[in-house]
């Protein structure tokens, strides 16, 4: 059972880094939450209010604190395990729906961060922004995908000045989408339903389900945000077009879902979701949403789980972003690999990650090419070995060192 538990001013409940799945309620006295700022490394405050809850998404997350918490007044605070949370919380919509939108709040605002360190053009509005996601498909000559963001910006953009320029790419990708199908026909392979929620293979959500062709554009960045996803099979792969290119955000796979930010925050989307090979979705709509969750509330705590997952993941990324020193950079993929894989024996110094050049630039924001050249840096100094399908660092430690002494000067 939740207990209530009394702190004297001046005691820290917890601190950053602790390892600790309590979750606790304020329920009289003062309480603040310190952490750093990824980007600039001060000190950020927050006051809890009376009623809030703290050290959520950690819990929920099973990562460490990120932040301290401290008492500034005598306080009495309502702590519980997370099944205690579950078994309490799970049906109190107007609670989660709450959590959902503070979380996707905080998941937005890193996004925004991570563009600014690319240097993302702020479009001035949604219909440019389409426009330029469907040029850079069709430069990367991935003409399937040009053709349905053209039609995603015709039908939420008819009358807008770029609609005939529009219309005409579409036209031609059409073209060339064909030509390029008519040889890939054969070489289509099944999805695999491998990894899908059981809870949600019922026969009452064979409604919500969607097929998609490997290539086809589900949600186009940009497009207003009417419905979000759950993979049953297949792989999505998530992209952003960042000064006209595309960058590969993710690739999510089944029981994960996408879109969900857009319904919560009323935002348009913040990235592409295109099917690599084929793709089985359940499709859930803004409309049925709350009631979704009313009468699934395990799907709101999945939901919540994942939101806590991916703040983790994004500010993990934004803090290699951060790092100006590109061997630095480099290194902090490797240990951000060392964390999401932990070894049985931890004080092994070797390490062989399941990577390619193409992951690590994806983590580092650089391009292959300045990639390629770092690692063979590494190489060179026989830190790294590199394979068709892995790599192995042979000491870790070297590479937190190699991080830790450039965090200190950033």
């Amino acid at each position: 059972m939740p207990k209530a538990v009394q702190y004297t001013k001046g005691s820290i409940i917890y601190f950053a880094g602790d390892h600790d799945e309590r979750i606790y309620i304020l329920q009289k006295g003062l309480v603040i939450l310190t952490s750093t700022d990824i980007e600039t490394g001060t000190p950020v405050t927050e006051q809890v209010k009376t009623g809030e809850f703290f050290g959520v998404k950690s819990a929920l997350g099973h990562f460490p604190r990120e932040e301290t918490a401290t008492v500034l007044q005598d306080t009495i605070a309502i702590t519980m395990t997370i099944q205690e949370f579950e078994t309490i919380f799970s049906s109190n919509k107007d609670v989660i729906l709450k959590m959902l939108r503070v979380f996707s709040g905080q998941l937005r605002q890193i996004h925004k961060k991570t563009e600014s360190i690319l240097k993302q053009k702020v479009n001035e509005n949604q219909a440019d922004g389409m426009y330029s996601v469907a040029k850079s498909f069709y430069k990367d000559e991935q003409y399937r995908a040009c053709c349905d963001v053209c039609l995603k910006y015709l039908t939420n953009y008819p009358t807008a000045p770029d609609k005939d320029a529009v219309a005409k790419i579409y036209a031609d990708a059409k073209l060339r989408a064909e030509k390029l199908k008519s040889r890939k026909a054969a070489s289509a392979a099944p999805a695999s339903t491998e990894g899908a929620l059981k809870q949600f293979s019922l026969p009452a959500f064979d409604r919500f389900a969607k097929k998609y062709e490997p290539e086809q554009v589900i949600i186009s960045e940009f497009e207003p945000g009417n419905s979000f996803y759950l993979i049953q099979s297949g792989e999505v792969q998530l992209v952003k077009c960042v000064n006209g290119n595309k960058k590969n955000l993710d690739i999510l796979k089944p029981g994960e879902f996408f879109g969900e930010m857009a319904i919560l925050d009323n935002s348009p989307r913040s990235a592409t979701c295109m099917a690599i090979g084929p793709v089985e979705c359940l499709e859930f709509n803004k409309e049925n949403f709350a009631l979704l969750i009313t009468g699934n509330p395990q799907l709101a705590l999945i939901l919540l789980k994942l939101f806590c997952k991916r703040i983790y993941d994004q500010k993990r990324r934004l803090r290699i972003l951060t790092i100006k020193d590109l061997p630095a950079r480099i290194a902090d993929v490797f240990l951000m690999y060392d964390e999401m894989n932990p070894v049985a024996n931890p004080a092994e110094h070797s390490r062989k990650f399941s990577v390619t050049v193409a992951d690590i630039a994806h983590w580092s924001g650089l391009t292959p090419e300045i990639t390629r050249d770092e690692i063979n840096k590494y190489v060179e100094k026989r830190k790294l070995e590199v394979y068709d399908t892995y790599m192995v660092v042979t000491n870790i430690a070297d590479m937190k060192r190699t991080v830790d002494s450039k965090l200190s000067l950033n």
